[in-house]
């Protein structure tokens, strides 16, 4: 299945859109980030900040792109697709599509890749004056 922003933009909840990306893959499993020359080669380069920029605006820094889920603290953008080694040494168009590409947080990130349900970050509860409840 290849994933894409546009599909992905039609659900609008976090939960629609955390099952349309879970990847459940496997940990130790080899992937492009296994490569730390080209992983730190590609993710240093002017191409991927400009479209990292880019992305980050269009989902107006939120978790997953959803309003109301903005992200504070190690923020990621996520390949929807994931890469391999060849895919970044050949240069195919993923690596840098916005189509491939989503704002997410780094626990977000990881229960994508390697999690359940149970990693995903909770709805920020509202709190009132006088509120003396614990979470």
């Amino acid at each position: 299945m290849t994933r894409s922003y546009s599909e992905l933009s039609q659900f609008e909840t976090f939960e629609e859109r955390y099952a349309y990306l879970l990847l459940r893959g496997d940990v130790g499993r080899a992937t492009f980030g296994f490569d730390r020359y080209l992983n730190q080669m590609f993710y240093g380069s002017r191409e991927w900040k400009q479209i990292r920029h880019f992305v980050v605006a269009r989902d107006n820094a939120c978790d997953l792109g959803v309003p109301g889920f903005e992200v504070n603290d190690r923020l990621l953008v996520h390949h929807m697709n994931p890469l391999t080694k060849e895919i970044v040494i050949y240069g195919d168009e993923l690596t840098l599509d916005p189509e491939n590409l989503i704002t997410t947080t780094l626990l977000t990130h990881n229960a994508l890749h390697f999690g359940n349900a149970s990693f995903k970050p909770r709805t920020m509860i509202q709190r009132s004056r006088g509120d003396t409840r614990l979470w």
